[in-house]
């Protein structure tokens, strides 16, 4: 190695021993050579020459040893970066880098969170604010617990979760249970809300009371005074004078007009306030279904009492049709005799599927279809909706007789003529012979 390449490396060890970092060279000025600049735009070749040591090609680029060492740039150098500008640069980048792998890993973790909220459940909504939307109707069972309601409630989408309607219910029941019923009540409601609007407050405030179709009105008095503490005698007073509540001269008493259903009555109701609310919505129905003469709609309840006492829902209106035919003028193969057990044990006070020939025979009963002929002398019964619907509505059939020969599955047969019936009955006997006690 010559004495020149010696003295190079001992200037450049000075100048890194000095504090500043410079480089001074004591043998004379030095430059970069602009073929160097290449790395920076510039034509030329990689290699950095000192034009005094004799074309000499340094092994390591001049360049890059500024830059190892952050040397300021010296004037002159033209267009050129500062190391400082480089380095700065570089930082940035590696900034901008860590920000979005940053922004990348809070996205994935943010996504996980709300994949695993959704499979665990924790986005459902368990309570809805405020009394509710939309109005609508709301149907308690007989004997529906609280859960069952909850869910019912739930699947409506009246309440937003059947556990926190519970915890609600359970918070202000104090040993109350939702009574059988429709309510009215809306969509979207608070748990504690539709608690209150099922149960309320103050159980005081209403007389519940659940009126079965085909009841005879003394058994409807029967739970109207025990629903209300009304004694039943003011119940029996006013039903002597049916024409105080708007019905026909021909009326005999309330029977057939007293509407099943589910019913509060207010505390301060009189027995003429329930009366007239549950008379009200039989009339009401009748006039739905376009019946508003009086007198025909009391012929209407006495045939749809008939229908209600005698046929299962699926058969209304195959038994309605049966029933007008039998009232046909000219009908000779019943000579107008309705002939039903339901009227005959009605008149009798009694509830029975089996009948005397003497009490078939007995013309004194008022309601006997068997001995007389046409409609009995009224209602028998609180006839449903569906069968005021029904008798409204008769189906056009050639029937005149049906008789039902299975009890527990309600299977009713129709025939047109009597020794076709007599088959069917001979079933009907049958299956009580199979069981006993049944059709007593």
């Amino acid at each position: 190695m010559s004495d020149r390449h010696s003295a190079h490396h001992g200037a450049a060890d000075d100048a890194l021993d000095r504090p500043d970092g410079q480089v001074v060279d004591e043998t004379g000025p030095r430059r970069h050579d602009e073929a160097a600049d290449d790395d920076y735009g510039h034509p030329g070749t990689d290699d950095h020459t000192h034009p005094d040591a004799g074309g000499y090609t340094h092994p390591e680029p001049v360049e890059e040893f500024f830059v190892a060492q952050d040397v300021p740039q010296r004037a002159g150098s033209g267009s050129r970066r500062t190391p400082s500008e480089a380095k700065r640069r570089r930082r940035i980048r590696r900034t901008v880098v860590l920000l979005v792998v940053l922004a990348l890993f809070a996205g994935t973790v943010y996504g996980a969170a709300l994949m695993l909220r959704d499979v665990l459940g924790l986005n459902d909504v368990k309570d809805y604010a405020g009394p509710g939307g939309e109005e609508t109707v709301f149907t308690v069972s007989e004997g529906a617990g609280a859960l069952a309601i909850g869910t019912g409630l739930e699947t409506a989408d009246i309440v937003a979760d059947s556990v926190t309607f519970v915890e609600a219910l359970g918070a202000i029941a104090d040993g109350r249970e939702v009574q059988p019923g429709e309510y009215e009540m809306r969509l979207q409601m608070s748990s504690s809300a539709a608690a209150e609007a099922l149960l309320g407050e103050d159980p005081t405030l209403v007389s519940y009371a659940a009126v079965a179709r085909d009841l005879r009105q003394g058994e409807v008095f029967d739970i109207l005074a025990d629903s209300t503490g009304i004694p039943r005698a003011e119940f029996d007073a006013l039903a002597e004078d049916p024409a105080q509540f708007g019905l026909p001269d021909q009326a005999l008493s309330l029977e057939g007009y007293l509407h099943p259903g589910e019913y509060r009555f207010d505390v301060e109701a009189t027995a003429t306030d329930i009366l007239t609310e549950m008379i009200t919505a039989t009339t009401d129905r009748l006039a739905q279904d376009g019946v508003t003469d009086p007198d025909e709609q009391y012929e209407i309840l006495t045939v749809a009492s008939i229908v209600q006492a005698e046929a299962q829902e699926g058969d209304y209106a195959t038994v309605a049709g049966s029933v007008y035919n039998r009232l046909k003028p000219g009908n000779t193969e019943t000579n107008g005799l309705i002939q039903s057990d339901a009227t005959v044990t009605y008149g009798l006070g009694t509830r029975t599927y089996q009948l005397t020939d003497e009490e078939k025979k007995d013309t004194s009963n008022p309601y006997n279809t068997y001995a007389n002929p046409g409609l009995p002398k009224g209602p028998i019964g609180s006839p449903s909706d569906e069968a005021i619907d029904a008798t409204v509505n008769p189906a056009d059939v050639p029937f005149y007789f049906w008789v039902t020969v299975d009890l527990d599955t309600g299977e009713t047969k129709f025939s047109e003529t009597y020794a076709e019936h007599l088959k069917y009955v001979a079933e009907y006997e049958a299956w009580c012979g199979d069981n006993p006690g049944r059709c007593e």
